[in-house]
């Protein structure tokens, strides 16, 4: 009951913050696009190779760029309001199917690519604090020491070589095979096939901190008088690591774990255009090159909106795991 009070209160304090923020950002999100030289009409005007000042008149009248910045923000603000995003000069169609085509494939890329790091990297954080200072740990530090100073990109590159090119076990690009009709199991298959390499790539360079701060945070709680106080009772190692040292030493890898999912949103934007990646990266490359600054605000707002429910989730769980954390 008294975890439950605890989230409860979390839950509160979170509503009270989100809120202004998410107010903030899009204030900022849309004056900062302002300053950037260039709009649709200049981008469909250098396309079609030539353009006269009505037809340049006429293009900017119609997407609502000949208004004044504050009367944009207003009715950007007004769309905003009555729940639309607007729509896109470029595709002529509403930004948020055009988000909404692409956000699952960007959300499955980000899942398993901070899966894949907190797994791996909690796991070679635990093998490093367990025997510390032998060849283990030793060899991962070095392992993770590489991880962190090679470019995702340049993994994602030397993983298509590699795997794709000279053994042939992944596709080297896309999230599924096209026209395969695949269904049930062979479906299931060729999409973890088509995602390994990408998430992969996403997350080596998140591996390499998780391993560190989990070794470091295992060794500084295994310190403290609660665990000395388990193994007096009794308990085996195992249950020690397991159950006292590792389920607190979390609570920093779940707040960088929070904290990582702009960098894993930003990290996309290269890895999908490396790996050919259906999402909203690719989405937002798009429209900066086309300057269509509805889609790549609500490209902006979407994944501010993730980032600012990932840390709500990551506050509530430590609020569950940990009973010394109380609403403030």
């Amino acid at each position: 009951m008294q975890r439950f009070h605890r989230v409860q209160a979390s839950l509160k304090r979170i509503a009270l913050h989100a809120l202004p923020t998410m107010v903030g950002i899009v204030i900022l999100n849309f004056c900062l696009l302002q300053m950037v030289p260039g709009d649709a009409a200049d981008v469909m005007a250098a396309e079609s190779g030539a353009a006269t000042a009505e037809t340049m008149a006429q293009l900017r009248a119609r997407f609502g760029l000949d208004r004044s910045v504050p009367a944009q923000l207003f009715a950007y603000l007004d769309n905003l309001a009555h729940f639309s995003l607007g729509q896109s000069a470029r595709y002529r169609a509403p930004v948020a199917d055009l988000i909404a085509a692409r956000l699952p494939t960007t959300l499955l890329l980000m899942c398993a690519a901070l899966a894949m790091a907190v797994a791996l990297g909690t796991a070679a954080g635990v093998a490093m604090s367990v025997w510390p200072g032998k060849w283990v740990d030793h060899a991962l530090s070095v392992a993770v020491l590489l991880l962190y100073s090679m470019p995702g990109f340049w993994v994602g590159l030397m993983a298509v070589v590699v795997f794709s090119v000279h053994l042939g076990w992944f596709p080297s690009g896309g999230s599924q095979t096209l026209g395969a009709g695949l269904q049930g199991l062979a479906w299931w298959q060729d999409r973890l096939a088509h995602l390994a390499l990408p998430a992969l790539a996403l997350s080596t360079f998140f591996v390499a901190i998780y391993a560190r701060l989990t070794r470091a945070s295992m060794l500084e709680v295994s310190r403290h008088d609660f665990v000395r106080t388990a193994a007096a009772k009794g308990l085996s190692p195992l249950a020690i690591q397991v159950r006292h040292v590792l389920r607190n030493a979390l609570i920093p890898v779940t707040t960088m774990a929070g904290l990582h999912l702009s960098h894993l949103l930003g990290g996309s934007v290269v890895i999908e255009t490396v790996f050919g990646w259906p999402g909203m990266g690719t989405l937002a490359t798009e429209a900066v090159l086309a300057r269509d600054y509805p889609v790549l605000l609500g490209v902006l707002l979407l994944a501010s909106l993730v980032v600012i429910v990932a840390n709500a989730l990551i506050d509530l769980l430590h609020a569950w795991l940990d009973p010394r954390i109380e609403a403030r």
